[in-house]
């Protein structure tokens, strides 16, 4: 990626069809807001900030689909952390239930971080 491109936002993508677009927005937010609390024990950043969220799906029945990566295939946590982040998704009020799906397609790389991110890390 090149310095004058931006990073995509994972929550431009967020698909949804029955509910209604204010309550879209709430769910979005309150959904960010959890991924926000999950973080990956190795870097001391969220797993929103450091770019692991692939996709979000809001379902009609309100079920999350989330596509996920990890910083790498062999990750202490990998058998953990889809866990957490159903935990933490989990308990947005209106949220009937959550999935996680892992992929490494593409891999992930420190470009996806934001700047937040960097600058936790110490490389901004």
């Amino acid at each position: 990626m090149s310095d004058t491109e931006t990073k995509p936002d994972v929550r431009d993508g967020i698909i949804h069809t029955a509910i209604p677009a204010d309550e879209v927005a709430r769910l979005s937010d309150d959904i960010v807001a959890a991924l926000k609390t999950v973080y990956d024990p190795e870097i001391p950043s969220d797993i929103f900030e450091l770019g692991l969220i692939y996709k979000i799906d809001i379902e009609d029945d309100r079920t999350v689909k989330i596509v996920m990566t990890l910083t790498a295939p062999g990750c202490p946590v990998a058998g953990e952390m889809p866990g957490w982040v159903e935990n933490a998704v989990g308990s947005v009020e209106g949220v009937s239930g959550v999935e996680v799906e892992m992929s490494f397609d593409p891999p992930w790389t420190p470009d996806r971080m934001s700047e937040e991110a960097q600058v936790a890390v110490g490389w901004y």
